[in-house]
């Protein structure tokens, strides 16, 4: 069969994982904190019909002569790009304006007045979404429950008869009515932000290639920073991250996909009628 054929079937499905990549960044372009996709191909293995060979004493160099049998996918790359901040208004409505991500986690509450949250540490998430609640209890929360942590690693509580409240540029938090002992709204900062996985609902896990603060694979407390020091952003209440999806950017790229796999398809249907050809020379 002809090579071609192939590879052409090779680049149809490239442009297919191209195409759903794509897919996925339009549907999130109203998500907060979200942050777009990329793919990026390579070239697959090139059969060698001759090799090059050196220079002599009457005749040149002659170069290889090489076939490629297609094309396969290289990356796909997370872009973390700062995303527009959008105003809210809303006091419990948080964006950070540089690096650095919230921290949420799982933790088992304890009866008691005022009750308290035991963290486990092990189920910590990371994200950029900044849309959080208080729940009855007045512990911040986003919109799944998971507990936003504090600089010490633990859950931050509001008293639920404070009058009022605000947070600032350095995560710390003022409150009108009532006495408040917690710290600063925790900042996690990673060398690789590409090499976080998505693990859903807006939140992102540490991998062995994202690193942390100290170069580890692990999430620990000693990586919780506070806003604005050690290269990590800065809080601005009342403001939501956007997602930095361009459309423009993502229908001209749709184009160029849909085209890259109308031409493969092209090929396809090319060697089949080449091959028809073949076949019938016997009549």
């Amino acid at each position: 069969m002809l090579r071609s054929m192939y590879s052409g079937i090779s680049g149809m499905k490239n442009f297919q994982i191209k195409l759903d990549v794509i897919g996925n960044n339009i549907a999130n372009v109203n998500t907060y904190g979200y942050k777009k996709g990329r793919t990026t191909f390579k070239d697959m293995v090139s059969q060698s019909i001759s090799g090059s060979s050196a220079p002599g004493d009457t005749r040149g160099g002659v170069n290889p002569k090489q076939v490629g049998l297609g094309s396969q996918l290289s990356t796909i790359d997370m872009i973390d790009t700062q995303g527009s901040l959008q105003t809210t208004g809303r006091p419990l409505d948080l964006g950070i304006s540089g690096d650095g991500f919230f921290v949420v986690a799982e933790g088992a509450v304890n009866a008691g007045n005022p009750p308290t949250v035991n963290i486990t540490f092990s189920t910590a998430k990371l994200t950029r979404a900044g849309n959080f609640y208080l729940d009855k209890n007045g512990f911040l929360v986003n919109g799944d429950g998971y507990y936003v942590l504090d600089t010490e690693g633990n859950a931050i509580q509001i008293p639920i008869d404070a009058e009022s409240f605000s947070i600032g540029s350095d995560g710390s938090i003022n409150v009108v009515g009532a006495t408040y002992s917690g710290k600063e709204i925790a900042l996690v900062k990673v060398p690789n932000p590409s090499g976080l996985e998505k693990v859903g609902s807006n939140l992102y896990a540490i991998t062995f290639n994202s690193g942390t603060t100290d170069n580890d694979e692990i999430l620990e407390q000693a990586d919780l920073l506070t806003p604005g020091t050690k290269g990590a952003g800065t809080i601005v209440s009342g403001t939501l991250e956007m997602s930095n999806v361009d459309l423009s950017e993502e229908f001209t790229e749709m184009i160029v996909a849909q085209r890259g796999f109308q031409a493969n398809t092209r090929i396809i249907t090319t060697s089949d009628e080449i091959l028809q050809e073949l076949v019938n020379l016997k009549r």
